[in-house]
C-alpha cells in the first residue's frame, strides 16, 4: 500500500456582505486554535489576509483526505461568516521543500 502524495492547497477566504466585526472576533480564536493544531504536527502553513481587509489566504501541503479534513473543520467554524473555496494549487511544492 502505497502513502497518498502530499500536493499545495490554497484556502481563500473573504468576509460576507453582512458580517460584522464582532462576527469575525468570534471565530478568529477557533482559526486560530486550528491552525496551531495543524503547525503541532510538524506542518507549515502559511497565510496572511490581503490590503483589502475583507480576504485572506491560506497555503499549505497535505494529501488530498487531510485537504478535505481541514476544510471540513474550517467550514464549520466560519459558514456563517465567510465565503471560502479550497483548491488544489498546481505550483512547486516549495513548503515541503522548506520545511527539510
Amino acid at each position: 500500500m502505497s502513502q497518498e502524495e502530499t500536493k499545495p492547497w490554497v484556502l481563500v477566504s473573504n468576509v460576507k456582505k453582512d458580517t460584522t466585526s464582532l462576527d469575525l472576533q468570534m471565530i478568529a480564536p477557533q482559526i486560530t486554535a486550528l491552525v496551531d493544531e495543524w503547525q503541532s504536527k510538524g506542518r507549515i502553513m502559511w497565510s496572511g489576509a490581503f490590503d483589502n481587509e475583507q480576504s485572506s489566504m491560506a497555503v499549505f501541503e497535505a494529501t488530498e483526505n487531510e485537504a478535505k479534513e481541514f476544510f471540513k473543520k474550517y467550514e464549520n467554524i466560519c459558514s456563517d461568516i465567510l465565503n471560502y473555496y479550497l483548491h488544489q494549487w498546481d505550483a512547486m511544492p516549495i513548503l515541503s521543500v522548506l520545511s527539510r
